[in-house]
């Protein structure tokens, strides 16, 4: 049955809004401080989700993909992002990509990443990367939104089911965070085995 948003409970964002200005521009002005090891704490920020599922699920699995353009891409076999039908008979997905993630945003002391650094959220993966893509597959239906420097550019779309549950986040950093080395590849492998639920493999698909 749909039901107004004002009824529904935020546990890890607010669902009342969709885009959190303030909160975007906060971390564009300091990349430094909030991704200090560049690219690849961007991909940690997005594992911690797809361990989270995993953890809860008893087991998990994703893939990170390197291309030859620069982006990343992450790939979970979850159950997909939180997406609702509201009052008004519009699909609504928790607004993780464009506002803070009430758990650790606020509280840097919550959870710290393998990389030693704090959990921040997804918003800081949405607002220091010049495009950001997530597609988000549920039981109930599937659909994918475009992002750049954290803010939406296109509706929530819907695509064709699959069969499949889970999300990609496909995403090209900013470049001020520099580029993604062999040698932090080798690094992203080696820490994700801290999460020991999720079984993370990484394809390379660039050239050099």
């Amino acid at each position: 049955m749909d039901a107004s948003r004002v009824s529904w409970v935020n546990t890890t964002h607010d669902w009342s809004g969709g885009v959190d200005l303030d909160h975007l521009a906060l971390i564009r002005r300091s990349p430094a401080q909030f991704a200090p090891d560049g690219p690849w704490h961007l991909v940690l920020e997005v594992l911690a989700y797809a361990a989270d599922e995993a953890a809860n699920r008893g087991a998990g699995r994703c893939v990170v993909v390197l291309h030859p353009d620069g982006s990343l891409s992450v790939r979970d076999d979850g159950r997909g992002t939180d997406t609702r039908v509201d009052e008004h008979g519009r699909s609504v997905k928790k607004p993780v990509m464009a506002t803070k993630d009430l758990r650790y945003f606020d509280f840097p002391q919550a959870e710290v990443l393998p990389d030693g650094l704090p959990r921040r959220g997804m918003s800081l993966v949405a607002a220091l990367s010049e495009w950001l893509v997530h597609t988000n597959r549920r039981l109930n239906g599937a659909w994918t939104q475009r992002y750049e420097h954290g803010l939406p550019v296109t509706d929530l779309e819907p695509v064709e089911a699959d069969g499949t549950t889970g999300t990609l986040v496909h995403f090209r950093p900013d470049e001020s965070l520099g580029r993604v080395t062999a040698r932090t590849a080798g690094s992203l492998a080696r820490l994700a085995t801290t999460w020991p639920y999720l079984e993370v493999r990484i394809d390379d698909r660039r050239d050099d």
